[in-house]
């Protein structure tokens, strides 16, 4: 099994995780030679992350607290550095 995965390690200031995915999702998910399986999975969590914000200030119901709102901001602003177009351009999906 160890040859099938890749195990990618998650740090923030105080702990870690890991993820174990299968290589060849990595490989199908691989948009560009030479990305890395570490890029990728950045890529997705950045994806879902941003979902999930403009999900919860567009799709919630009653009006989310400010530092949400700010959080909202900060994400899609992150959103665009990393793929360069923003948020609503590569879903579909802009308010």
């Amino acid at each position: 099994m160890a040859d099938d995965t890749v195990t990618l390690t998650i740090e923030d200031d105080d702990t870690t995780d890991e993820l174990t995915v299968p290589i060849a999702m990595i490989e199908m998910l691989r948009e560009e030679e030479g990305e890395t399986p570490a890029e990728i999975i950045g890529d997705i969590a950045m994806f879902g992350l941003a979902q999930r914000i403009h999900g919860a200030i567009h799709h919630g119901q009653g009006e989310p607290p400010q530092e949400v709102k700010d959080a909202e901001e900060l994400t899609m602003e992150l959103f665009e550095e990393r793929f360069g177009s923003s948020y609503g351009e590569l879903t579909g999906h802009d308010h």
